[in-house]
């Protein structure tokens, strides 16, 4: 049984949510870069170099890449022969989260009841999924998600006689809908199976995979929803052009046989996400 002190977790959700909001992730820069360049419109293309250029000032002057730092998200996958000491797992996770939005002067955009809106004062509590595996190490997986892009996220529960084309039109539709409103170019998470639920946490963890690389099972359905969700001329900021999206990528669970729930987790360019292994 290996030790970790809650201190340590505490201080890595602190480094990583503080990383995750002044670097956009390499993967998402190299493809927004390369966007830049092909995109065929004067307004499109300008729009894009000027988020290139926004993420390597926020880069060089370590201040945030937008100005919404999101609310914060964790994944961690915890090894069963981990003995966490010195505090609760749960407990530590806030504390990091508050830490970083103080210290890294990030936006606290978390208020703690959803009807009385009043702002908790340091962005937490945070979402925290929480996986059991096997080992003695834990990984933590930061998201910051802004809330722009996640308002536009939809769910679909399909009859399981739902085609491919059902899906990708669903998707198409969602981004369509969306308009400029969730600050294209997108990448776009889609979660298949589960549950109600489940669906909507595929979704969100799908956006965390490496951009340009494949779900091998559905990399097909991946290529054409990012090409039909392309041809919508949403573009850059919704003011029309090529890159409406980024990349797409989809996640999926064993389902029931009554159903086949579909879930669209949309961000923006700057899909935030730092990860780190103690």
């Amino acid at each position: 049984m290996r030790e970790i002190q809650a201190d340590v977790i505490r201080d890595a959700v602190e480094e990583l949510f503080i990383r995750a909001n002044l670097e956009l992730p390499p993967d998402v820069y190299t493809r927004l870069a390369a966007c830049a360049a092909a995109e065929q419109g004067t307004l499109a293309s300008g729009i894009l170099h000027k988020l290139v250029e926004n993420a390597d000032i926020a880069k060089k002057d370590s201040i945030p890449i937008c100005q919404d730092t999101g609310m914060a998200f964790v994944f961690a996958d915890v090894g069963q022969d981990v003995h966490i000491t010195g505090g609760l797992f749960e407990d530590a996770v806030n504390a990091g989260v508050a830490n970083a939005y103080e210290k890294g002067y990030l936006r606290k955009s978390v208020v703690s009841c959803p009807l009385e809106r009043i702002n908790t004062g340091d962005n937490t509590p945070a979402v925290i999924y929480t996986r059991l595996c096997a080992g003695d190490r834990v990984r933590l997986l930061a998201m910051p998600k802004g809330f722009g892009s996640e308002n536009m996220s939809r769910i679909q529960m399909f009859n399981p006689t739902a085609s491919t084309d059902e899906i990708i039109e669903f998707v198409y539709e969602s981004v369509y809908q969306a308009g400029g409103n969730p600050c294209p170019p997108l990448v776009i998470g889609i979660g298949l199976g589960g549950s109600f639920d489940y669906a909507a946490v595929l979704a969100k963890k799908a956006l965390a995979r490496e951009v340009g690389v494949h779900n091998a099972r559905y990399r097909e359905l991946e290529e054409r929803i990012l090409r039909r969700v392309n041809e919508s001329g949403v573009g850059p900021s919704g003011l029309g052009g090529d890159t409406t999206a980024l990349w797409a990528a989809v996640e999926a669970y064993p389902t029931h046989i009554a159903g086949l729930p579909v879930a669209v987790n949309i961000s923006c360019h700057a899909t935030r996400h730092a990860e780190k292994i103690i």
